[in-house]
């Protein structure tokens, strides 16, 4: 082997193959760094630093490949001189290696680049294929979503067609059903016909057990054979016999057997002649104080706008019409002149001939020391009636057994008078009773926010005076009547009865309105208005009650919106709303002046019995009365209702007919107290 073999052998070959073996570790550990370095750089890149050269890197590792030849260097130096060419070939070769090996970290390094970027595919195509994977599953979900949408709208079609199916069958059981209510209506309605008559049937005829109401009836009875076979007899000029022979029992001859004067024999609603036409009775409505004849209103079969006159027409007397005319006539010869309708309650109270009293003394009768009692005082009326008739011998048939209500049948007249204070002490905090000197008694009612209500009565219940005391202390008069304290007098007691029969010197219009027929009228303005006449004192609430004279002196509402079911005096929800805009006007009166005075009328049509039919029209008062207080908030010292029956119907028919049911509000404030003293 020479020398150069061994020195191959020796030397050469195992750095070769040290080179060879370490090359590969050598590579992959500076590679690393490298990589590194890379992801540094490209962070820093990224977040604004400096990229590190590739340069830098190369000649670090020519350094380290460098250093295993500089270590061999000594181990060469022993060699004798004849082996520096060999050497000097084996330096160049190893040069040669070593740019061999430089050019293969280079070569190397360019796969790694390959592979890095390849990695760097894979790794978008994985994080593409992560951002596809919920994608897919986002679309899966929203299949699955809209298939659950669309079985449930599947589902509710189902429903909705076996709702139809179910809707459908009830259809019929619906129809039967109606069918079946309308039957048991039709019934119920024939039931209340049947009723009705049977009610007629038995007003005109009442039960043996109410001997009075047989009476009665009996006695109505005889009026009619009497007056047919009075007419009969006049015609045929022949003694008046009843149908068994015999005399018709007279109307002395029952007043003798009773005690009393006889009654005034009168048809329900005698007949009146009035040959005037529509249009005629239109042109007087228009201005009725150019004309001294009973202003009617312009309907058929209208009765008297008055209800003075409508007494008259009443009465029986074919000639009450002329008579009232020719005096109307005479009062207005002696005035000489038209009396102007007053412009205030004031100017209507300046011919007062009653004394004012002065504030110290309508104070004193509230201040007055009176002695506390438990009970409330009982107002006896038919010790009223005693104290009253006197040699009168005409005294009336009195029935006190309808719930707070006593009605007085006179025999031409019946009159229903109520007690009015189980209403007043409604939803008051405390009422109690004292007892004043002169058998007078004081009846206190505090309600809420320190309002008192004060009502001082007589022995048979008249009021002498009422007052509202507020929270501060104010009085504010509402009634005054001094002469209801001077003694007993009639119920039946017409204050009116003196004057002249009254001329309406207002169109019609402004005298009554109806609220069917004029629902926006201005209500308050009409309320505010004063009387259409003098008021001559100042009268007592019974007056008022009891005379249609005085109380034509103020206007009226026709609130002819409520109606009633048969014997029913309960106003329905529906119908109470027909009340706002009067009650309204009301509360805005009452605002202005707390002392304010409302009258509240009941009437009923011709149909059924005189007593019923009053009875049952002050119940229908007093519920009206009862609603403006609890739904419109109007104090119930402010009202004052009062039941007429069928005494003053607006169209004159035995028939029932709807503008006879009516209720009838009045401002009668300037009749019952002096005006000037709030």
């Amino acid at each position: 082997m020479t020398i150069r073999s061994r020195l191959f052998a020796t030397v050469a070959f195992p750095m070769l193959s040290m080179s060879i073996a370490i090359q590969p570790a050598l590579a992959d550990s500076l590679m690393k760094p490298f990589e590194v370095a890379q992801e540094d750089g490209a962070a820093q890149a990224d977040g604004g630093g400096e990229q590190v050269p590739e340069e830098l890197l190369r000649k670090k590792r020519k350094q380290r490949a460098e250093q295993p030849a500089e270590e061999a260097q000594p181990a060469g130096e022993a060699q004798p001189q004849e082996e520096k060419p060999r050497r000097k070939k084996r330096q160049e070769a190893e040069q040669q290696q070593e740019q061999q090996q430089e050019a293969q970290p280079a070569e190397e390094e360019q796969p790694s680049r390959a592979e890095r970027k390849k990695r760097q595919q894979a790794e978008q195509q994985q994080q593409q294929q992560e951002k596809a994977q919920p994608s897919a599953d986002d679309e899966a979900a929203k299949a699955a979503e809209e298939k659950a949408k669309a079985r449930a709208e599947r589902k509710k079609r189902q429903q909705a067609e076996q709702q139809q199916q179910k809707e459908a069958q009830p259809s019929a059981d619906d129809e039967a059903a109606k069918a079946a209510e309308e039957k048991a209506k039709a019934r119920a309605e024939r039931k209340k016909r049947q009723q009705a008559e049977q009610q007629q049937t038995e007003e005109a005829q009442p039960s043996n057990d109410d001997k009075a109401s047989q009476k009665a009836a009996e006695e109505r009875k005889r009026i009619r054979a009497e007056q047919k076979a009075r007419a009969d007899a006049e015609q045929n000029d022949q003694q008046p016999v009843t149908e068994d022979g015999l005399r018709p029992a007279t109307d002395e001859d029952e007043a003798n057997q009773e005690g009393r004067k006889p009654r005034d024999r009168r048809e329900p609603i005698p007949k009146v002649v009035d040959t005037r036409t529509k249009e005629e009775k239109q042109k007087i409505a228009r201005d009725p104080s150019k004309t001294d004849e009973t202003v009617v209103l312009p309907v058929d079969n209208g009765a008297a706008v008055l209800d003075s006159d409508k007494e008259a027409d009443n009465s029986g007397d074919t000639g009450a019409r002329e008579k009232r005319r020719k005096q109307r006539e005479r009062v207005r010869t002696e005035e000489n002149q038209n009396v102007e309708v007053p412009k205030s309650d004031e100017e209507a109270q300046r011919g007062r001939k009653d004394r004012r009293p002065s504030r110290d003394e309508l104070e004193a009768a509230t201040r007055e020391k009176g002695r506390r009692v438990d009970d409330v005082p009982a107002f006896n009326i038919p010790d009223l009636i005693d104290a009253f008739t006197g040699n009168d011998r005409r005294r009336p048939r009195i029935d006190d057994t309808r719930d707070d209500r006593t009605v007085l049948d006179f025999g031409d007249k019946i009159i229903v008078r109520g007690d009015d204070r189980p209403r007043l002490r409604r939803n008051a905090t405390e009422t109690y009773y004292e007892e004043l000197s002169g058998g007078r008694s004081r009846e206190t009612i505090e309600r809420a926010g320190g309002i008192r209500v004060v009502t001082i009565y007589n022995r048979y219940g008249d009021i002498i005076q009422r007052s509202r005391i507020d929270a501060s202390g104010r009085e504010y008069l509402m009634i005054y009547a001094p002469e209801a304290d001077s003694g007993p007098r009639p119920p039946a007691f017409d204050a009116g009865e003196d004057l002249p029969p009254m001329r309406l010197r207002v169109p019609v219009e402004d005298y009554i309105i109806d609220t069917s027929s004029e629902p926006d009228r201005d209500y308050y303005e009409f309320l505010a208005e004063p009387p259409v006449e003098q008021v001559e004192r100042t009268y007592t609430i019974d007056e008022v009650r009891s005379s249609a004279r005085i109380r034509d002196k103020v206007r009226r509402i026709d609130l002819d919106t409520i109606t009633f079911a048969t014997n029913s005096a309960e106003v329905p929800l529906s119908q109470a709303k027909t009340l706002r805009k009067v009650a309204d006007a009301m509360l805005e009166v009452i605002e202005k002046d707390p002392g304010e005075t409302f009258f509240i009328e009941g009437h009923t049509d011709a149909v059924g019995g005189d007593e019923p039919n009053l009875v049952l029209s002050d119940e229908r008062a007093e519920s009206v009365a009862s609603l403006l207080t609890e739904v419109y908030d109007i104090p119930a010292e402010n009202l004052v209702p009062q039941g007429y029956g069928e005494r003053f119907l607006k169209v004159r028919t035995l028939e029932a007919e709807q503008q006879n049911r009516r209720v009838t509000i009045r401002r009668v404030t300037p009749l019952v107290r002096p005006v000037a003293q709030n």
